[in-house]
């Protein structure tokens, strides 16, 4: 019997464990399903990382090693090269290894810390051949970065998510030709230092309203079709660009990876496609945590770092003490506002305070985030500009929570 199961060795993962080593737990298990731990880290050699928790700039790798330490330092065990196979509402693990075979632990508390994944080409259906030379942007990082193999040497990317973004600086560095960065909305997916040092720093052109109508190619990728999309991300006749290139990346979105979260019958949000989860992040089944990318795709993985660390924590006081009951208010997403983590908060499990995340559906400048409840106005905040590509955080007092009748609406209101 553990104490605390953590699944996911990624940055989710390290800092939900060392966090519920450090409140107490003191039998913990993390399992990952790679050889090393690190996660998606590992493959990011790009720097960038760490500038809010570690206060200086790091590459994914220094930032994963950071936690490897810190969870060296403790008793933590870890199962490397293990895949978890289901979770059960009452914290039964079953996992195999080529070791051990199949085996199953009982956790006093589970944290779900699966990360997420690529949308592929299947996903949005991009019609034409079907040649070599199409990846992911984060399947050709890996192939780069760790693997060294260079993917492609005339390449276009479709979608501007973050990945994506990096990939056209790191492809171009590696003396590639990018010839387009293609987007289907009339907005960056990613952030907007990401734009401003990976596509404009190399005069690499970002064609916004834009998406693939068709790819070319008997063995490789010989040509690719651009044109414009109109209001309803149709393609309008008559506006195709041909691109003569061997590689597309796809950075077209992140799914949380919620196939053990599904099958331990979690309830899971629509708007974020992962688990809907209380202010100390637990989820709808009592003692089974959850956290990071696997609850919601960041931006930054310093925010995936705090959150995980909040989980830790929740999930160590769970095991030795037993479940948290209250009065609970339920937040709702208004104007302009397409989601909010978390979607519960106890008021008797909140100390000062409940930290709420989300992302706004189109970009905004001189603009007001209001806190209502039941269309009364409870608190407000000031911004300048807000973007999909980039996560708003607000920090809502006990005393307002307290207002509210249940219910919480965060909305936009755009001032000019």
């Amino acid at each position: 019997m553990y104490d605390v199961i953590v699944i996911g060795g990624g940055p989710a993962g390290l800092s939900a464990a060392c966090s519920a080593w450090e409140n107490g737990a003191k039998k913990v298990l993390v399992i990952e399903r790679d050889k090393e731990l690190g996660g998606i880290l590992n493959q990011c050699v790009h720097n960038g990382f760490g500038l809010h928790y570690f206060k200086e700039e790091l590459t994914g790798p220094e930032y994963a090693g950071r936690f490897e330490k810190m969870l060296a330092s403790t008793g933590v065990e870890v199962r490397l090269d293990t895949m978890v196979l289901s979770v059960s509402k009452n914290r039964e693990v079953a996992c195999v290894n080529t070791s051990d075979g199949l085996v199953t632990y009982k956790g006093k508390a589970v944290v779900l810390a699966m990360g997420c994944r690529e949308r592929t080409r299947g996903a949005i259906a991009i019609p034409g051949d079907r040649p070599a030379g199409v990846f992911t942007a984060g399947t050709a990082q890996r192939y780069l970065n760790i693997e060294g193999y260079m993917v492609g040497k005339r390449v276009i990317i479709l979608g501007s998510g973050d990945i994506g973004l990096i990939m056209a600086r790191r492809m171009t560095l590696e003396g590639a030709k990018v010839l387009a960065c293609v987007e289907v909305m009339p907005y960056s997916g990613g952030l907007s230092r990401n734009i401003a040092q990976c596509l404009n720093d190399f005069d690499i052109p970002l064609y916004l309203s834009h998406t693939i109508v068709n790819i070319q190619g008997r063995n490789r990728v010989e040509k690719v079709t651009v044109a414009r999309v109109d209001r309803n991300r149709r393609p309008i006749p008559g506006t195709e660009t041909e691109f003569d290139c061997d590689t597309v990346l796809l950075s077209v979105g992140l799914i949380p990876e919620n196939e053990l979260t599904k099958e331990a019958g979690i309830t899971l949000d629509p708007r974020t496609n992962g688990a809907v989860v209380y202010e100390n992040m637990e989820t709808d089944a009592e003692g089974i945590f959850a956290c990071g990318n696997v609850v919601h795709v960041h931006d930054l993985v310093d925010y995936v770092t705090a959150e995980s660390a909040r989980a830790g924590k929740a999930a160590a006081q769970y095991a030795l003490s037993g479940e948290k009951t209250g009065r609970t208010v339920t937040l709702l997403n208004g104007d302009g506002v397409t989601y909010t983590v978390p979607q519960r908060v106890r008021i008797s499990e909140t100390e000062k305070s409940a930290g709420i995340f989300f992302r706004v559906n189109r970009i905004m400048n001189d603009s007001v985030i209001h806190v209502l409840s039941h269309g009364e106005k409870l608190l407000s905040f000031r911004r300048g500009h807000m973007a999909p590509g980039e996560m708003e955080h607000i920090v809502v007092p006990m005393s307002v929570l307290k207002k509210s009748d249940g219910e919480i609406t965060v909305a936009t209101e755009v001032l000019s």
